[in-house]
């Protein structure tokens, strides 16, 4: 797995916002990957010195089409990163806040 495989997309919602100025961004990440693994990418990728990493597994939802067909939508990772307080903040959300 490269580096640009673990790291799949931002998080913008509004909870994702309000962490940009705390230097806490969050991730949609791959659901093999580990947080060191996370943690290297995101400091090879963006160029920044990350403290430390949060992650959480979400389940896909139980969705229905039609009376008795069941199924569920794709489970996803999710990589809360907090930066250094003396590192620089990632480019990409600072043009979005």
């Amino acid at each position: 797995m490269t580096t640009y495989d673990i790291i799949i997309r931002p998080i913008l919602t509004e909870k994702g916002y309000s962490g940009i100025s705390e230097m806490k961004y969050a991730f949609v990440v791959a659901k093999s990957a580990n947080k060191t693994q996370i943690k290297e990418a995101v400091e090879k990728i963006f160029g920044v010195d990350v403290a430390r990493v949060n992650i959480a597994n979400y389940d896909g939802k139980v969705t229905r089409a039609g009376r008795q067909t069941e199924g569920k939508t794709v489970g996803y990772k999710k990589a809360y990163v907090f930066l250094k307080s003396d590192s620089k903040p990632i480019q990409f959300f600072e043009s979005l806040s």
